[in-house]
């Protein structure tokens, strides 16, 4: 999974990113001219792979992980970047958009605005992607005045046009009802407003904890989460236990990054389940409603195309028998075939022959 941390000049993205990665970014680096984006894969946290590791006590144990993008502000003019040009070649790779607005004081002095903020990055992405369509458009009606067929004919150009229309009427592409048959059309153009977007409130220490107006404005139609980013990027480079108590003082429950990536999950429609024995305790992303063939192909595609059944149980079960042993005497684990639909939390063992 990516995502691809976006906003304003100055609103504190990259105090966030150090926050999330603890990489000790430079917060002023884009401020010289620097347009290469901060990259940096982090661990998402999941209380079961702990508790799974020290039952199995594996050689190696591998959490799931997350690409954070760290990239440069961007405002006006964002949509004049060229469709194939590296930056946004690269902003359309990712998974999710994380949208960081300021609540805080500028430099200078000048009052926190995060509702207002938010409108002219949305505003841009929107227009980036009416640009791609309108594009799009022009090209299949000049093939059609020469007598070319698109290979998706009429019914492409209809979505496109539909497409077209929810753009002009500021509303993003992930708001359309779409069929499974036009999702995967779509996904050939990368829409940016397709793609699920986070607004990260980073607020001071003064503010965090005190925004519950503004977190429910910017929460109509908007998934949002609100982190104390300088504050959040100190706690990031303590010990963890020491972490652990200024966190409580201030009245955060979760880190920065599992905050992130729980709403990211949520937001993707996206599950984990397990593999454990002696080698390894590994937590593995899917898409919720993923079946046993597709999360086998997620390991590797050998063992999906030689998939003979799945050995399955759950976490939960696991936790309340206390042992694989205990799981299998009380008759709870079960074969699955290609078909069955993973469930947040499955321990899987796949049965293969290729």
């Amino acid at each position: 999974m990516k995502i691809g941390l976006i906003g304003l000049p100055r609103s504190g993205k990259t105090t966030v990113f150090n926050a999330l990665s603890n990489a000790g970014v430079k917060v002023s680096g884009f401020v010289a001219g620097k347009n290469e984006p901060n990259v940096a894969i982090v661990p998402v946290g999941d209380e079961r792979v702990v508790k799974l590791s020290a039952m199995y006590h594996p050689a190696k144990t591998t959490f799931a992980s997350v690409e954070l993008v760290d990239f440069a502000g961007v405002g006006t003019g964002f949509s004049k970047e060229g469709a194939d040009s590296a930056f946004m070649k690269l902003v359309k790779t990712m998974d999710a958009l994380a949208l960081v607005v300021r609540n805080f004081p500028s430099e200078t002095g000048a009052a926190p605005a995060p509702a207002v903020d938010v409108r002219p990055v949305e505003e841009e992405v929107l227009l980036t992607d009416l640009i791609v369509a309108d594009n799009r458009i022009q090209k299949l009606e000049q093939g059609a005045k020469k007598g070319l067929k698109a290979p998706g004919g009429q019914a492409d150009e209809r979505l496109l046009r539909r497409i077209h229309e929810q753009l002009n009427a500021n509303r993003p592409v992930r708001d359309l009802e779409l069929s499974a048959e036009e999702e995967k059309f779509l996904r050939g153009y990368q829409f940016l407003s397709a793609k699920p977007l986070i607004v990260i409130v980073n607020s001071d220490d003064s503010r965090f904890g005190k925004s519950a107006p503004l977190l429910a404005e910017l929460g109509a139609g908007r998934t949002v989460v609100e982190f104390a980013g300088t504050f959040e990027m100190e706690l990031a480079a303590l010990p963890a236990e020491d972490a652990k108590a200024f966190m409580a003082d201030m009245g955060i429950s979760q880190s920065a990054r599992d905050r992130l990536t729980q709403t990211a999950y949520r937001a993707l429609g996206l599950i984990s389940f397990f593999t454990v024995g002696e080698d390894e305790v590994r937590a593995w992303t899917i898409r919720q409603g993923a079946t046993a063939v597709e999360a086998a192909a997620v390991i590797h595609t050998d063992i999906a195309r030689g998939f003979i059944r799945a050995e399955c149980f759950s976490y939960e079960d696991l936790m309340a028998c206390g042992s694989e042993k205990a799981v299998k005497e009380k008759g709870l684990l079960r074969l699955e075939g290609k078909e069955y639909v993973v469930r947040d939390g499955d321990v899987l063992n796949f049965r293969f022959n290729v």
